[in-house]
């Protein structure tokens, strides 16, 4: 089976959408935090193993005790997927955390500071026209 065939999406999309459902409502283990979130899910197309990318919302710590936990909980989670999935064999779990959701706040913050810094540079000009640089900005500048 090809890794990015219709049924291995298909299969994908279903494992994250029952271990989303599995961490929030049947696993008890206090070191998860209660923001977590499966970002994806990526089977082996011979169904053995799987990464599931989680991600926490939260400082180092809280990541470190998620994803102990869910190490910790992945024999029952497997089990509950193989009662809840019907499919011939049933992956091991492998957690990764996934940063990319904390990667895109970082970057939407530096974009809003550049932006900020950028209006800070241009002031308006009175008599309505185009907005102008500010005469240290002027300095930096040669005419080619």
């Amino acid at each position: 089976m090809r890794k990015n065939s219709v049924k291995m999406i298909r299969i994908n999309r279903e494992f994250q959408r029952e271990l989303s459902t599995l961490i929030s409502m049947e696993v008890k283990d206090p070191r998860i935090s209660p923001m977590t979130s499966v970002v994806s899910v990526d089977v082996a197309p011979d169904l053995k193993t799987s990464k599931v990318y989680v991600s926490v919302l939260g400082d180092a710590q809280a990541q470190k005790d998620t994803l102990a936990g869910l190490r910790s909980a992945a024999s029952f989670l497997r089990s509950q997927l193989a009662h809840n999935l019907n499919l011939r064999n049933t992956p091991e779990l492998t957690f990764v955390m996934d940063q990319s959701i904390e990667y895109g706040v970082n970057m939407s913050h530096m974009i809003e500071d550049v932006i900020e810094h950028d209006e800070a540079k241009y002031v308006p000009d009175p008599f309505g026209g185009d907005d102008t640089e500010t005469e240290e900005e002027d300095e930096g500048y040669e005419e080619l």
